[in-house]
């Protein structure tokens, strides 16, 4: 039978030196907080953004089938206005193009955001092991 060894006074000192967090721990572990927090709200705003886009390509597939001589209703805030065929194509057209760079802004940031995300991880559990989670 494996008799259970008993901590020394010096392996205790030396088990809580490695975990002790130091000021600069916990403001990786404060930043690491914020940029989840941040990735969260920007993956929702991706969404969204992602949803109009495909709304705006259905919308823009249909117009395809309009007949050129007809007014379609095109919606501008909240009001809806009826303008010829190619004036209501070149307004989606615009607001397409919008959409497809506040997306790639979206997503660059994201990337960005998560990189940062990573460097942290990597300098946390080098100090912490597995005594620390940051798995999101």
């Amino acid at each position: 039978m494996v008799q259970p060894r008993m901590l020394t006074k010096a392996d205790e000192t030396s088990a809580n030196d490695e975990n002790e967090v130091r000021r600069e721990d916990q403001e990786k572990i404060n930043r690491f907080s914020r940029l989840h927090q941040r990735e969260t709200v920007l993956q929702e705003e991706l969404k969204g953004k992602q949803k109009d886009k495909e709304d705006l390509e259905e919308v823009s597939m249909e117009l395809e089938l309009a007949d050129e001589d007809e007014l379609v209703p095109y919606k501008i805030g909240d009001s809806f206005f009826q303008l010829p065929l190619s004036d209501a194509q070149g307004m989606l057209s615009t607001s397409t193009e919008k959409i497809d760079a506040d997306v790639s802004k979206l997503e660059d940031s994201l990337g960005e955001l998560r990189e940062e995300m990573q460097q942290l991880k990597v300098a946390l559990y080098a100090r912490f092991g597995r005594s620390i989670n940051l798995e999101t």
